[in-house]
């Protein structure tokens, strides 16, 4: 699994609820698509965490890069359904930092072979 993770604020004067709400409807409309595999949102608790992450997290999973690509190449055509969705989820985010990982070890990796 890829794992495509996303640091930041959210806009001061946002409603942090409808911002989950939205920030729901947009990932649930991904997945119906087959376009991610799951999603969770992240907030910060008592304010612990390293400096200039933000207070919020996004996770998505996907199991490939391909699969990471079409969903990013869904999002780019800018047409609704999921432009609405994005924009709705977007708009309202401030300051962030992108990040991608992968499970470890990866399940084709050989052992007993390496040269380094």
């Amino acid at each position: 699994m890829n794992v495509y993770q996303a640091f930041f604020d959210i806009k001061s004067g946002t409603n942090d609820l409808e911002f989950a709400e939205a920030f729901g409807a947009y990932m649930a409309h991904l997945k119906s698509k087959g376009l991610i595999e799951s999603y969770r949102l992240l907030r910060r608790k008592l304010g612990f965490g390293p400096e200039g992450l933000g207070d919020w997290q996004s996770i998505v999973e996907v199991k490939d890069l391909a699969q990471l690509e079409a969903a990013f190449q869904n999002v780019s055509t800018r047409r609704d359904p999921v432009e609405a969705k994005h924009f709705a989820v977007n708009s309202q985010i401030a300051g962030v930092k992108f990040a991608l990982y992968r499970d470890f070890p990866d399940p084709q990796r050989h052992k007993g072979e390496e040269k380094f």
